[in-house]
C-alpha cells in the first residue's frame, strides 16, 4: 500500500452518526498500573514490561538496565517519555537503553503504545513508552518497600507525599544492588563469559574478567525524585519535578566493556491552566531536559592488562525540549493543538587509561561521536469525537528535523505523519477497532556518524529516513465471564534503517520491510476467587529489498510465537496465589548473515503469594524459573557488538537467570 486511505474522507462520514458519550478510545495502546507489583525480582521496567504486555519483549543486556522492544523494534524506533520528557541513552550499544532511567517504584501508570497512533511525540514509528510517576498528593501518605532476593539481591525503597491547597509536594528514593546472576547450569555472568572463551582462548581470553573481579557485583543504583504543585492561581499550576539516577559498576556479560558508572538526570517545568473558557478547556506549557554520562571500559577484563588495549569510550547526551499543548471543546468535538522544539546534543571519546591518552591504537579514532547535534520543530493536532456507537481519533504531525556534526555532513529532514484510530461497540460488550496510520522517524547520530575504535566509520552519513505505514485490526470483549482482546497488524516500512555486518565500513543501509503478527490477551474468571490469565504474541518481519551482498530475507528482532499462562486464586481479601507458566517457541527465523543464532524453545515455571497481613502490610514470597530452566531470550544481531570469537564460534550468548527466590515487604501509611 503506497498510500493510505484517505484519512479526512473517514474522518467526514463518521459525523452523521448519532451522539453519546463513550469511554476515551484506549484499543490502540495498553495502560499498566501497579508497575512496582509487576516489578518485584528488581526494579527493571523492562522485565515487568516485557511479563505483562504480549507486543513487549525484553532485550537482555545485564542483571539491570536491560532493553525494551515493542513488535520487534527498538532503538529510535520506538520512543520513550517519562512525565513528557523524551528520554535517550548515551551508550551506541545500548548499555543505558531510556526505559532504564526510571525506577519501577517511581511510577504511577505506562502507556505501551503499539503502532504509529502518537503525535505528540517527536519519533514515534512503530510505538512507544508514555509513563506517568507518582504525583505528589495533598493528604499525608507514604510507602516504604524492602524487597531480598537470589543472587544477594537487595533492595529499599521509599515515598513520601502530603500538603495543602497551595502547595504538594513528594519524594521517592530507592536503592538497590545485586550480585552476578546464575543461570540454570548455576554459571555467573563470568562464567558465562569463560564458558565461550573456552571455543577460542587465543581470540577470547581477554574478554574474561579478571581475577580480582570475577565474582564482583553485577551492579548497584541509586535514585531519588522529588515533585512539587504549585497552586498559583485558580484552575492554575506550577508543577516542577526532578528525578537523579546514579549507577555504579554494571557488568555487561556477552560484551567487552562494562559501565563505570551510569549517571542520569530528569528535569520538568510544567505550567497548566486548566477552564479557561467553555471552548477552551486547557493550556499546558512544559519545559523539560534530560541528560546521561556514560563510561564504558574494560577495566574489569583481561584485555585492560595490556595498555594498548586499557580502554574507555566516555560518551553524553542531552535532551531539552519546550511543547506547548491546547485543548478544546468544539460542540462535543475535543480538538488538540500543539507544537514542540528540541534539541539533542550526542558526544563520545576514546581514551587510554594506561597512557591518558586520546588515541586508543596508533591510527585509531579519538572521537566515536563527534558533537552530534539533532534539532527538531513540529506541529501536531488531535481530534476525538464519540458516537452512540461509534468513535473516531484523527491526528497529524509535521516535522522538521535537522542534524549536524563537527565532523561530517549536516542532514536535513522533513516528514507529514498522520493517523486515524476506529472503534464500533457491536453491543456493551463487544467491541472492534481498525486503524491507520504513517510516521517517520530520523537516523540518529550513531547510524549516521559512529566511529569505531580503530578508525572505521559505522554511521552512514547519507541515511534516509525510515517511515512506517501501518494498519491494525481487533476486536475486544468484556462481560461478567470473561475479557478478551486480539489485535492484528502489518506494517510496512520504507527505508528502514538497518545494520549490515558484512560491510567494511558505513554499516547502516536504508531497507524496505514489513513485519506483520498478531497479539492477544485475556482473563477468565473461574468463580468469585479464581481467574486465568493468558497473554501471547506472534509477528513475522521481511525484508522487501535486501542489505548488499546478502541473500537472508528474515528480519533481525524478530522474536518467535511467545506466551504466557497464570492461575490466579484470591483466598483472602486483597491475598492472592498465582502459578504461572511463560513458554516461547523455537526461533529459526534468524538473519543469520547479521550475526543472529538458532535459539531452543523453552519454558518456565513461576510461583507468587502475596499476603495482605492488613490493609497497610502485605507480604510477598516468589519464585521465578521454579525448574532451574537454562535457556536464552535475547538473539545477538550485529546491530549490538558482542563477544565473538572472529567468525571460528557463535556470538556469545547471555543465559536468563535461574531458579530466583524473592521476597517482598511493603508497607503503606
Amino acid at each position: 500500500m503506497n498510500k493510505l486511505i484517505p484519512l479526512s474522507l473517514i474522518a467526514t462520514l463518521s459525523l452523521h452518526a448519532a451522539e453519546i458519550q463513550l469511554d476515551t478510545i484506549g484499543v490502540e495502546s495498553t495502560t499498566l498500573t501497579e508497575v512496582a507489583q509487576k516489578a518485584q525480582t528488581s526494579a527493571d521496567v523492562a522485565q515487568a514490561l516485557s511479563i505483562s504486555v504480549p507486543s513487549v519483549d525484553m532485550s537482555r543486556r545485564s542483571g539491570i538496565a536491560n532493553d525494551i522492544l515493542i513488535r520487534g523494534q527498538k532503538r529510535d524506533n520506538i520512543t520513550v517519555e517519562v512525565d513528557g520528557t523524551k528520554i535517550y541513552g548515551a551508550c551506541p550499544n545500548r548499555m543505558d537503553p531510556p526505559i532504564s532511567h526510571i525506577l519501577a517504584n517511581q511510577i504511577e501508570t505506562i502507556e505501551v503504545i503499539e503502532g504509529p497512533y502518537d503525535v505528540e511525540t517527536f519519533g514515534t514509528l512503530s510505538g512507544g513508552i508514555k509513563i506517568k510517576t507518582k504525583q505528589p498528593s495533598k493528604d499525608p501518605k507514604g510507602e516504604i518497600n524492602v524487597g531480598f532476593g537470589s543472587f544477594n539481591y537487595k533492595k529499599f525503597g521509599a515515598t513520601g507525599s502530603g500538603g495543602d491547597d497551595f502547595i504538594r509536594v513528594s519524594l521517592t528514593a530507592s536503592m538497590e544492588s545485586s550480585g552476578q546472576y546464575k543461570d540454570g547450569n548455576g554459571d555467573t555472568i563470568a562464567d558465562q563469559i569463560d564458558n565461550h572463551a573456552a571455543t577460542n582462548p587465543l581470540l577470547l581470553n581477554g574478554t574474561k574478567f579478571k581475577p580480582e573481579n570475577h565474582d564482583m557485583q553485577a551492579y548497584s543504583k541509586k535514585s531519588v525524585a522529588a515533585k512539587a504543585a504549585i497552586s498559583t492561581y485558580e484552575n492554575q499550576e506550577l508543577r516542577l519535578g526532578i528525578t537523579a539516577n546514579r549507577s555504579d559498576d554494571i557488568l555487561y556479560g556477552n560484551s567487552k566493556m562494562d559501565a563505570l558508572y551510569d549517571d542520569s538526570n530528569i528535569y520538568n517545568i510544567e505550567y497548566n491552566i486548566d477552564k479557561i473558557s467553555n471552548l477552551y478547556k486547557n493550556i499546558n506549557l512544559q519545559y523539560f531536559k534530560s541528560d546521561v554520562d556514560h563510561p564504558m571500559a574494560t577495566k574489569y577484563r583481561m584485555s585492560s592488562n595490556m595498555p594498548k588495549m586499557d580502554n574507555t569510550n566516555h560518551l553524553k547526551t542531552s535532551m531539552e525540549g519546550i511543547k506547548l499543548k491546547n485543548s478544546f471543546d468544539l460542540n462535543s468535538y475535543e480538538l488538540l493543538v500543539g507544537v514542540d522544539a528540541s534539541e539533542r546534543k550526542w558526544n563520545g571519546n576514546y581514551y587510554n587509561t594506561t597512557t591518558g591518552g586520546a588515541t586508543l591504537i596508533p591510527g585509531g579514532a579519538t572521537k566515536s561521536i563527534d558533537d552530534a547535534l539533532t534539532q527538531n520543530i513540529a506541529l501536531f493536532t488531535k481530534l476525538e469525537k464519540k458516537y452512540t456507537a461509534f468513535s473516531f481519533s484523527l491526528g497529524a504531525r509535521y516535522d522538521d528535523t535537522s542534524i549536524t556534526s563537527a565532523t561530517y555532513n549536516s542532514n536535513d529532514y522533513s516528514s507529514l505523519g498522520a493517523n486515524l484510530f476506529t472503534s464500533y461497540n457491536i453491543n456493551k460488550d463487544n467491541k472492534i477497532f481498525l486503524g491507520f496510520g504513517q510516521a517517520s522517524r530520523v537516523p540518529d547520530a550513531r547510524e549516521l556518524y559512529f566511529v569505531g575504535s580503530k578508525g572505521n566509520l559505522v554511521g552512514t552519513t547519507n541515511l534516509d529516513k525510515t517511515t512506517n505505514q501501518e494498519i491494525d485490526l481487533g476486536y475486544e470483549t468484556d462481560n461478567d465471564d470473561f475479557k478478551f482482546k486480539i489485535k492484528a497488524f502489518y506494517s510496512m516500512l520504507s527505508d528502514y534503517i538497518y545494520y549490515n555486518k558484512t560491510l567494511a565500513t558505513s554499516n547502516f543501509e536504508n531497507i524496505d520491510a514489513t513485519i506483520y503478527g498478531v497479539e492477544l490477551s485475556g482473563s477468565f474468571y473461574i468463580g468469585d476467587d479464581m481467574s486465568l490469565d493468558m497473554g501471547a504474541s506472534y509477528k513475522r518481519g521481511e525484508k522487501e529489498t535486501l542489505t548488499t551482498n546478502q541473500t537472508d530475507k528474515d528480519l533481525a528482532d524478530i522474536a518467535p510465537l511467545r506466551g504466557n499462562v497464570a492461575f490466579n486464586y484470591e483466598y483472602k481479601n486483597n491475598s492472592i496465589m498465582s502459578v504461572e507458566v511463560v513458554a516461547s517457541d523455537r526461533w529459526d527465523d534468524i538473519d543469520s548473515q547479521n550475526g543472529e543464532q538458532v535459539l531452543a524453545g523453552w519454558a518456565t515455571m513461576n510461583l507468587k503469594v502475596k499476603h495482605a497481613i492488613n490493609k497497610k502490610f502485605d507480604f510477598t514470597l516468589g519464585a521465578n524459573n521454579l525448574f532451574d530452566a537454562t535457556y536464552a531470550q535475547s538473539n545477538t544481531y550485529a546491530d549490538l557488538v558482542l563477544i565473538s570469537a572472529g567468525g571460528t564460534s557463535d556470538v556469545m550468548l547471555m543465559n536468563e537467570p535461574g531458579r530466583y527466590i524473592y521476597t517482598n515487604l511493603d508497607f503503606k501509611f
